[in-house]
C-alpha cells in the first residue's frame, strides 16, 4: 500500500536560466545553467548562513532558497554534470572537459585536457580514482593528493559508453545495448547481459558494493563481478533515466514523475509517486533528494521514520513497518524495541483474524509477549492458578512515545490502537469465534508457539530450582522461602514466577497436543523434564483415557502409588476385556515389572508390595527384578515368606543360580527346608495311599538331593531330625555324609537302598575331596570302610540303628567325628578321644576265622536279635571283589587282605592282586633305579672332591702376599679357590674380621 515516505518541497521556483546540472554543498545548491554560468542558492533564513567550515555538518533546509552568488562564464559551454567531492572539498564539473574547482572559493585546481569530449564519468572517492569515457576510449586518472591528477590507464572499448560506475577494482560500463565489466588493470571486457530495447543502459552503484543494472523498466542486482546477486527484481513503471539510492529507498526519475520509490527489500513494492513535470536531473544529498526541473528545484525530504511506521501500521503494512524499525538510530533502541513488539502484536492479531495462524504465532514469538496473553485467546485451555499479575501496558504499548512518533505535516495521530485486552474480550461475543479459536489449525499454531517459547522458560525454571537447592544446601533458609520443586515435585504447588510460567506453558501444551490427536508427542513431553500441573492434567487424561500419558505424568511427579494402582487396574481390565484391543496389547503384567525396575534402588518396599500382584502371572520376570535390582535377599525372602510362600523357593533357586557365593547360609538353609517340607508332604500323601517307593523321585525331591549335595550353608543335624525313620534314605545318606558319618551313609546305600554303585560313587567323592588334604593312605580308608560293611552286614546294620538313634536324639547336640571304621560316641575330653581311638583300632582288627569276631558280648546279643530280623544276612563277597578290582590303586592292599575271609579263593583276587603286584613291582624297580642313580651321583661328587683336594701350590722366594705385598717365606699361608691368589694366613684372618666389622657397621647401612 502506498504511503508518504517523502515530502516534496519547492526550493527554487524562478531560476532565470535553464538548469542543466545541479549539486549541493552543505545547505547550499549549485546550479549549472545553459549559458555556462554557475549560480549558488542559499536558504532565505539568516540563521542558516554559517561559516564554510560547518558546511559538511549542515543539510538542506525545507524552505525557499534565494540566489546568493552568480558566476557568469564559469564554463564556455553548458555544464553537463556537477558533483561535490566532499572528502576533498572539490567541485567536479563536466562540460567540454572535466575540471576541478576548490571549495568554497571555486578556484580552478586542475583541468584534464584529455577528457575533452567526455560524455560520462565515475568517481571512486575511497581511492581517489576518476574514470571517464570519450568516444571509444575509457581513461583512468588518479588524484595525487595535491592539485593534480595522474593518468593511470587508457583502454579502448567497442563503442561509445553511455553509462559507467566503479565496482570495486573494476568498472561496469553500458555500451550499445549491453553491460560489460572492464578490468581496470588489464582492460579485459566481460559481458554481463543485454540492457534491453526500450532504454539505454543505466548503471547505479549501491552502498553495499553491488550494482543495480537497468533492463528497460526492470532493475537487476549483480555483484562486482557481474554475477547475479540474488533473485529479486525491481520493477519501475517505465524505464528510468536516473536512479539514486537513499537509505532503504530507490528514487527513480521517469519522464512525467518521480517514483518514490522501491524499497530495497523484496518484494520491492511501490511506496510513493510524486508528479513533477519536465524533471531533468535527480541528485542525492546528505539528507534529501534533489529534483531539478527546467527552471525550478524541488527537495524530496524523508518523512520521519516514526511517522512512516505509524502510517504503515495503520494501513496493515506490518512487514514494511518492521523493516523501517530496523532503520531507527541506535540511541532510540528502547523506542525501537517497544515499537517492534507493538507492531508484532498488532500484526499477530491481524493474521489471526484473517486465518493465518502460524504467521500470527511467529509474530507473537517475535513480540516477546507473555504466553498468558496468547493463551487468553484460547478460553477452553484450562490453566493453573497463578499469582502473577500481567501488566497490560507491558503487553502492548504502541503509544509509548507519541511525541517521538508524531509528524507535524502528516496530520495523523498515533492514538490508533485499541486497549490491550480488547482482543480477549471480543472472544466472548459469539460462539462461532470460540469454535474458530479451538479449531485444529489454531491449536497447531499454538503448539508451535509454545514449543518455541518452551526452551527459554524451562531453562529459567530449572535454574531457579537449582539455585534454591544450593541455597538450601548452604543453610540459607531466609532466601529459600519457596518450597523446593523439581521433576519429582508431586502435587506441591510452585510459587516462583519462572516455574509458574513453566507450569502454565507445559499444561497448555499438553492439552493442545491431546486436542490435536498428537498423543505420542504428549507422551514424549511427559517423559522429559516438564512442569505440567498434576490436577488439571490428571483430570484431562482420565477423561480422554490416555492411560500411557497419565502413567508418565504420575511417574515424572514421583506419584508411584497412583501409577501402580492405575497399572493394576488396567491389567485387571485387560484380563476381562473391558478396554480397547490396542490398550490390551500394551498393558500387560510385565508393564508393572518394567515400571518397578527404576524404583529398586530408591524404594524397595514399594517394589515388593506391588510385585506381589504379578508374581504368579510372570514369576521369572518378577524374580529377575529382585535379583537385578540389588534388593537385599534377606528382605525379599522374608517378604515372600509372608506374602507368597509358594514363590520363595523359586526366588532362592534363581538367586543361587546367579551367584552361588552371593546367597547367605541362612537363605541356603531356608531353601533346603522348603524343599524338605514339600518332599515330606509328598511322602505323606503317597504313604497314605500306600504308593510310596524309595526309588520314586519327584521334581522337588530331585531339587532337594541336588541342593543337599551342592550347597553347604544348611544345618544337616536339623534336617536329619525331620526325616522319617523308614524312608528317604538317600537324603539321610547325603546328610550323614555332610556330618562325616561315612560309615552310616555307606550302610544306607548298601543295606537300605541296595545301590552298591551309589556307595562306590560316594567313596570316590570322599576320596577326591580328601586327596589334596590328607595322605593317600588316609583318604583310602573310606574304601576299607565300605569293605567292612560288605563283609559284616549284621554288625553294620545294628550299628547303623544304634548310632542313628544317638544322632537324632535331643541330648546329642554335637557333630561326631567318624574315622575310617566304626566310631564310638563319647562326651568329649582327652580321655574320650583316646578311648575312641583304641575302640576304632579294635574294630579294625578282624580275626582270620570270621568277619565279626571282634564284637563284644553285648553286641553279640544285639546281633542275635538282629539276625532274626534280617533273616540271616550273609557277607557280600562279590561286591567286595568288585570294589577291589575297580579301586585297587586307591586301597591299601595289605589292610584289604586282612579283612577278607580265609576261604576267599586266590583266583577271585587276580583282578585285584594282578595290577596291584604289577604296580608294586614297577614301583620297586623304579625305586631301585633311582637308588642306583643316586649312588652313582654320590660317587661322582666324591671323586670331584678328591680331585679338588689334590691341588698343589708352589711357594718360592719370590712369592708375595696379595694383601700386604710381603714375601710369604716360611709363614703359614692361605690359597684362594682360584688357586693363584696366595696370602698370609694372618692377613687372610685380618681381612675376614675387617669385612665382618664393615658389614655390621651402622655407617654402611643406607
Amino acid at each position: 500500500m502506498v504511503h508518504s515516505a517523502y515530502d516534496s518541497v519547492e526550493l527554487i521556483s524562478d531560476c532565470p536560466t535553464k538548469i542543466e546540472a545541479i549539486s549541493s554543498y552543505g545547505p547550499k545548491l549549485l546550479l549549472g545553467c545553459s549559458d555556462g554560468s554557475l549560480k549558488i542558492y542559499a536558504p532565505d533564513s539568516s540563521g542558516s548562513r554559517s561559516p564554510p567550515s560547518d558546511y559538511h555538518s549542515q543539510s538542506l533546509q525545507k524552505e525557499p532558497y534565494s540566489l546568493e552568488r552568480n558566476l557568469a562564464g564559469f564554463s564556455k559551454k553548458p555544464l553537463l554534470s556537477l558533483e561535490v567531492l566532499q572528502s576533498r572539498d572539490i567541485l567536479l564539473s563536466l562540460s567540454e572537459t572535466i575540471s576541478f574547482h576548490g571549495l568554497p572559493n571555486l578556484g580552478t585546481i586542475a583541468v584534464i585536457t584529455k577528457a575533452k569530449g567526455a560524455n560520462v564519468y565515475s568517481w571512486d572517492d575511497r581511492r581517489g580514482f576518476l574514470c571517464f569515457a570519450r568516444q571509444k576510449k575509457v581513461c583512468i586518472f588518479r588524484h595525487d593528493g595535491g592539485r593534480g591528477f595522474v593518468e593511470v590507464k587508457e583502454f579502448g572499448v567497442p563503442d561509445v559508453v553511455k553509462s559507467m560506475a566503479w565496482c570495486g577494482e573494476n568498472i561496469c560500463i553500458g555500451i550499445r545495448r549491453d553491460y560489460m565489466i572492464l578490468n581496470s588493470t588489464t582492460g579485459a571486457l566481460t559481458d554481463v547481459f543485454p540492457s534491453g530495447r526500450l532504454a539505454p543502459p543505466l548503471v547505479v552503484p549501491l552502498p553495499s558494493g553491488e550494482l543495480l543494472l537497468s533492463k528497460d523498466n526492470i532493475g537487476v542486482f549483480v555483484d562486482q563481478n557481474g554475477k547475479l546477486a540474488h533473485e529479486g527484481r525491481v520493477c519501475w513503471t517505465e524505464a528510468p533515466t536516473v536512479v539514486v539510492i537513499q537509505k532503504a529507498y530507490g528514487i527513480a526519475l521517469l519522464s512525467r514523475y518521480v517514483e518514490v520509490v522501491r524499497s530495497l527489500r523484496a518484494p520491492y513494492p511501490l511506496i510513493q509517486t510524486i508528479i513533477l513535470r519536465n524533471a531533468r536531473r535527480l541528485l542525492q544529498s546528505n539528507n534529501a533528494a534533489i529534483v531539478a526541473l527546467d527552471y525550478a528545484v524541488y527537495g524530496l525530504f524523508p518523512v520521519p521514520l516514526g511517522a512512516q511506521i505509524v502510517q504503515l501500521t495503520a494501513s496493515g503494512e506490518f512487514e514494511e513497518a518492521l523493516s523501517l524499525c530496523k532503520l531507527l538510530p541506535p540511541e532510540e533502541a528502547s523506542h525501537r524495541a517497544a515499537k517492534e513488539a507493538s507492531i508484532h502484536i498488532r500484526c499477530a492479531h491481524h493474521r489471526f483474524d484473517s486465518g493465518d495462524y502460524e504467521d500470527a504465532m511467529e509474530h507473537f514469538v517475535a513480540s516477546q509477549v507473555d504466553i498468558t496473553y496468547v493463551l487468553s485467546m484460547y478460553p477452553s485451555i484450562v490453566l493453573p492458578k497463578t499469582t502473577m499479575v500481567v501488566d497490560p501496558d507491558k503487553l502492548m504499548d504502541i503509544s509509548a512515545d507519541s511525541s517521538y512518533l508524531s509528524r507535524g505535516s502528516s496530520g495523523m495521530s498515533d492514538d490508533m490502537e485499541p486497549s490491550p485486552l480488547s482482543h480477549v474480550l471480543e472472544s466472548e461475543e459469539s460462539a462461532a469465534l470460540e469454535s474458530k479459536k479451538m479449531s485444529h489449525n489454531t491449536l497447531m499454531a499454538l503448539i508451535k508457539f509454545l514449543q518455541k517459547k518452551r526452551f527459554s522458560i524451562i531453562e529459567k525454571a530449572t535454574a531457579e530450582g537449582t539455585e534454591e537447592v544450593v541455597l538450601d544446601a548452604v543453610g540459607d533458609r531466609e532466601s529459600n522461602r519457596f518450597k523446593k520443586t523439581n521433576k519429582g515435585r508431586g502435587s506441591t504447588p510452585v510459587t516462583s514466577r519462572a516455574r509458574e510460567m513453566a507450569a502454565i506453558l507445559d499444561t497448555a501444551l499438553l492439552q493442545a497436543l491431546l486436542l490435536t490427536g498428537q498423543s505420542s508427542v504428549a507422551l514424549e513431553l511427559l517423559k522429559g523434564l516438564n512442569y505440567c500441573d498434576v490436577k488439571i492434567c490428571e483430570e484431562i487424561l482420565l477423561k480422554s483415557n490416555h492411560h500411557a500419558a497419565l502413567l508418565e505424568l504420575y511417574k515424572c511427579n514421583s506419584m508411584h502409588h497412583e501409577a501402580l494402582k492405575l497399572l493394576q487396574q488396567l491389567v485387571e481390565e485387560s484380563k476381562s476385556n473391558q478396554v480397547q484391543p490396542e490398550v490390551i496389547q500394551k498393558i500387560k503384567p510385565e508393564s508393572i515389572v518394567e515400571y518397578l525396575k527404576p524404583l529398586c534402588g530408591t524404594d524397595p518396599m514399594l517394589v515388593l508390595e506391588y510385585s506381589m500382584l504379578v508374581l504368579e502371572s510372570c514369576p521369572t520376570q518378577t524374580i529377575e527384578l529382585f535379583l537385578n535390582g540389588n534388593i537385599p535377599a534377606d528382605l525379599v525372602n522374608s517378604y515372600l515368606k509372608q506374602h507368597a510362600p509358594n514363590m520363595q523357593a523359586r526366588y532362592l533357586e534363581l538367586m543361587l543360580a546367579m551367584d552361588e557365593n552371593g546367597i547367605s547360609g541362612n537363605l541356603q538353609n531356608e531353601m533346603v527346608h522348603i524343599y524338605l517340607s514339600e518332599v515330606l508332604d509328598w511322602y505323606a500323601d503317597l504313604s497314605a495311599q500306600q504308593k510310596w517307593e524309595e526309588q520314586t523321585y519327584s521334581p522337588t525331591r530331585k531339587k532337594l538331593l541336588s541342593a543337599l549335595e551342592s550347597i553347604s550353608g544348611y544345618s544337616p543335624e536339623a534336617l536329619l531330625k525331620r526325616l522319617p525313620a523308614d524312608a528317604l534314605y538317600e537324603e539321610r545318606a547325603v546328610l550323614l555324609g555332610k556330618m562325616n558319618q561315612h560309615e552310616l551313609a555307606l550302610s544306607l546305600y548298601v543295606h537300605k537302598l541296595h545301590l552298591p554303585e551309589m556307595a562306590l560313587s560316594y567313596c570316590d567323592r570322599v576320596y577326591d575331596s580328601l586327596a589334596h588334604q590328607l595322605s593317600s593312605r588316609s583318604s583310602g580308608n573310606i574304601y576299607l570302610t565300605l569293605l567292612q560293611i560288605y563283609l559284616n552286614p549284621k554288625r553294620t546294620t545294628k550299628n547303623f540303628e544304634r548310632r542313628i538313634t544317638n544322632l537324632v536324639s535331643p541330648q546329642n547336640k554335637g557333630t561326631p567325628k567318624v574315622g575310617s571304621a566304626n566310631t564310638v560316641k563319647s562326651k568329649g575330653g582327652r580321655g574320650a578321644k583316646k578311648i575312641a581311638a583304641i575302640e576304632v583300632a579294635d574294630d579294625i582288627r578282624i580275626s582270620q576265622s570270621g568277619t565279626d569276631s571282634s564284637r563284644s558280648d553285648g553286641d553279640a546279643d544285639a546281633d542275635a536279635d538282629e539276625s532274626g530280623e534280617e533273616g540271616g544276612s550273609t557277607i557280600m563277597l562279590d561286591e567286595v571283589l568288585d570294589v577291589l578290582s575297580r579301586k585297587w590303586d586307591r586301597i591299601n592292599g595289605a589292610q584289604a587282605l586282612k579283612l577278607l575271609p580265609r576261604e576267599t579263593k586266590l583266583q577271585n583276587l587276580l583282578p585285584f592282586m594282578g595290577p596291584l603286584l604289577r604296580k608294586s613291582s614297577e614301583a620297586y624297580r623304579n625305586l631301585s633305579v633311582i637308588k642306583s642313580l643316586r649312588q652313582s651321583d654320590n660317587l661322582q661328587v666324591k671323586e670331584e672332591l678328591y680331585e679338588q683336594r689334590k691341588g698343589v701350590v708352589k711357594i718360592t722366594s719370590d712369592s708375595v702376599c696379595s694383601l700386604c705385598r710381603k714375601k710369604i717365606g716360611t709363614s703359614v699361608f692361605a690359597v684362594y679357590p682360584n688357586g693363584s691368589t696366595i696370602v698370609h694366613f694372618v692377613c687372610f684372618k685380618d681381612s675376614q674380621s675387617m669385612k665382618a666389622v664393615g658389614r655390621g657397621s651402622p655407617l654402611r647401612k643406607r
